[in-house]
């Protein structure tokens, strides 16, 4: 339905043009969630809205700041308002379920602002089951069409000290483990990180944090506040007034400190508050997908979910070297033929390869450029002779374009490198923006980043080219508008399990609450050899999960792009365990979320794409628990062979952590399971439809 009509709900009218304390209410299509806009006897405009009668946001305002025009807009008139009711479905190109329902009531709001610069403004809010998303539109002005916002006050109330998952505000970074603190403990300066011991120091201030920001209230609400479709814009962080527990946005400046360079008419992102009394609707929400925009690839036969090998963990490890100075050098002819074996023999469909171009001797800190030139390799590296044998073997070879931050240089690169690519029958590539960005003074996350990373989603499209991209802006849901843009790193990903002390067990049960909100994670799971002292004796690094929490991520951990991120030599020990790797599919039809919360477990259930078949993955954090599940959505009348990688008895991340046990049960959907899960463990199941 697309029914429009003309709304004035109005406390008081004093005529046809002139409106005072405006009071506007619209609900959610189940009636669960309220929203009220109004005004104030000062003419500023409030939003608020309640879930099931609880508060999620108390009376927030809006308003910009503006260098061109100097203005600053915070007061307003109500001109006009309209209405309209939305009930779609789409099919996503790939992704978790196979199609979405996309059903929501909007309001539009036409403001005038009531400063001398009689700037028009308007805001459209879209109320979901679930949450409810608003952006502000600059439509066309009477004389002016050009605008640089310096700053956008849009407030959070938040209706009570709510337990917080958070990390520090920054610019150019998304690779934090996660605070779990009430609101009015949050400090992005003192406070360590959770490992204790690493100094968090936020360059925006002690009460500022990143989206996507998960909380929980103490009257059982669980509420995620994020942004969608972030294009032409800086990505948003929110400013914590301790004292009245209100968030305002604060935006990634570029060089000079402006926000946002704008050109009539103009959007900005969607601000998005997803909403439920269940942390499992938290996770199947799809309100962020639905406020983008539908895909602009006309032709997306090309664009293949997969499994990858990939020439990546034994450099983290000390096996080999990305440079090839040093005697070490991973990325050989005769190497990459090693993991191409391995990538055919066990059905995954690609390699990536790090390490194969010159200049990694040379590529990070000098802040230069430029360094890579994207198509030259290494001498000891045949990429024709490569590509030729992976073709051969039904494999591709996915490209690795690191950046060392200097976007203007990939710029100058993309069409020869893409170019080159499509020369050697590579179909996908993977981007990294490690270091300070080039233009010098703009940061990863500000609106000319914003910009260059879609001028490669849509370069690589041209191309027919997948995307991987990584220490990115974070992601909002683009890969709806962009499916080849497939998957980003942006969050503290497997790699840095080699790091310090390595991810806390918790960080896997938070991640899907946050990070993943936004769009599907690179998080490279799989690793098998879980004491990281295999090429260096004296490390005493652990990766701190068990082994079969590295197969349940492949399920928890959404993306249409997974590594199988341990070396070949490391799964030829474990081949039965491999196996779940082998048969999980990357893309899926169905996906049911079991049970979840935030910080403690996960348990999800998949179908696969096109079959009958389920798969499911449990994790927990540094708590030993019990999988209790009942197989309801099961084909009724149906039995599947079950094969179950679960935590052998009295294993955990500190003890025997790759010890586990391989159980065959046949399943229905009466069946009902109990699954011990270690401290830091998790299962994972394959059923096959019989």
């Amino acid at each position: 339905m697309n029914q429009k009509f003309k709304l004035f709900l109005l406390a008081t009218c004093l005529s046809s043009s002139t409106f005072a304390q405006t009071n506007l209410r619209i609900s959610s299509p189940d009636k669960n969630i309220s929203l009220t806009i109004f005004t104030s006897q000062a003419n500023q405009v409030f939003y608020s809205f309640t879930y099931r009668k609880k508060n999620v946001i108390q009376p927030s305002s809006i308003g910009f700041a503006l260098s061109k025009p100097v203005a600053q807009l915070s007061y307003f008139t109500v001109t006009s308002v309209d209405s309209s009711n939305v009930d779609e479905t789409w099919k996503p190109v790939w992704g978790e379920v196979a199609q979405i329902r996309n059903h929501y009531k909007e309001l539009i709001v036409r403001l005038k602002d009531n400063s001398s610069a009689g700037l028009l403004l308007n805001v459209i809010f879209r109320v979901f089951d679930d949450g409810v998303g608003f952006r502000y539109e600059f439509p066309t002005q009477p004389s002016m069409h050009h605008f640089v916002v310096i700053d956008e006050f849009t407030q959070f109330a938040m209706a009570g000290d709510h337990k917080a998952f958070w990390q520090p505000g920054d610019f150019d970074s998304n690779e934090f483990l996660y605070n779990t603190t009430k609101l009015s403990e949050i400090d992005a300066i003192a406070a360590e990180n959770s490992e204790k011991g690493i100094a968090v120091t936020s360059p925006i201030g002690p009460d500022a944090v990143q989206t996507p920001l998960m909380l929980k209230s103490a009257d059982g609400l669980y509420i995620n506040i994020h942004e969608a479709a972030l294009v032409n814009y800086p990505a948003m962080n929110l400013m914590l007034n301790k004292k009245t527990l209100v968030f305002t946005s604060v935006l990634v400046p570029d060089a000079v400190g402006s926000k946002a360079f704008l050109e009539t008419p103009a959007k900005t992102p969607w601000r998005t508050i997803i909403v439920s009394d269940k942390a499992t609707d938290i996770l199947a929400s799809k309100l962020i997908l639905n406020l983008n925009e539908p895909s602009k690839v006309k032709n997306t036969d090309w664009i293949k979910p997969q499994k990858f090998a990939g020439m990546w963990w034994e450099m983290h490890t000390g096996k080999a070297t990305w440079q090839k100075d040093g005697g070490k050098h991973g990325a050989t002819t005769e190497r990459v033929k090693q993991y191409i074996d391995f990538a055919a023999a066990h059905k995954l469909d690609g390699v990536l390869v790090e390490g194969w171009n010159v200049s990694w001797e040379d590529w990070f800190g000098n802040w230069k450029e430029p360094v890579f030139d994207f198509i030259t390799p290494y001498s000891d590296y045949d990429i024709g002779l490569l590509s030729e044998y992976a073709k051969n073997k039904g494999v591709k070879i996915i490209m690795h374009h690191e950046t060392s931050g200097s976007a203007t240089n990939y710029d100058h690169w993309m069409d020869t490198a893409y170019r080159v690519m499509k020369k050697y029958g590579m179909n996908a590539v993977k981007t990294g923006y490690v270091g300070k960005i080039i233009p010098r003074g703009e940061h990863h996350d500000g609106q000319w980043m914003v910009n260059h990373y879609q001028r490669v989603a849509e370069k690589t499209a041209q191309y027919k080219i997948m995307l991987d991209a990584h220490e990115p802006v974070h992601p909002t849901g683009l890969h709806r508008t962009f499916p080849n843009w497939m998957a980003n790193e942006a969050a503290r990903g497997g790699e840095f399990n080699n790091f310090s002390t390595g991810l806390p067990p918790e960080h896997n049960t938070i991640m899907p609450f946050t990070r993943l909100m936004g769009g599907p994670m690179d998080f490279t799971p799989g690793v098998f050899h879980l004491q990281l002292n295999q090429f260096d004796p004296a490390r005493k690094q652990l990766v701190r999960t068990t082994l079969s929490k590295q197969l349940a991520l492949y399920v928890t951990m959404y993306s249409p792009l997974q590594m199988a991120a341990d070396i070949p030599e490391n799964y030829n020990l474990h081949l039965d365990a491999f196996k779940f790797i082998e048969d999980v599919p990357v893309d899926w039809d169905d996906s049911k979320i079991l049970e979840a919360e935030p910080g403690d477990y996960i348990t999800i259930a998949r179908k696969e794409k096109g079959k009958e078949n389920w798969f499911l993955g449990a994790i927990t954090d540094e708590n030993a628990r019990t999988l209790a599940v009942t197989l309801d959505f099961l084909t009724p009348g149906a039995t599947y062979e079950a094969t179950i990688y679960r935590d052998a008895d009295k294993t955990d991340w500190q003890n025997n952590p790759e010890r586990y046990t391989i159980e065959k049960k046949v399943l229905s959907n009466k069946s009902k399971l109990n699954i011990r899960l270690g401290a830091g463990g998790g299962c994972a199941i394959s059923m096959i439809k019989k």
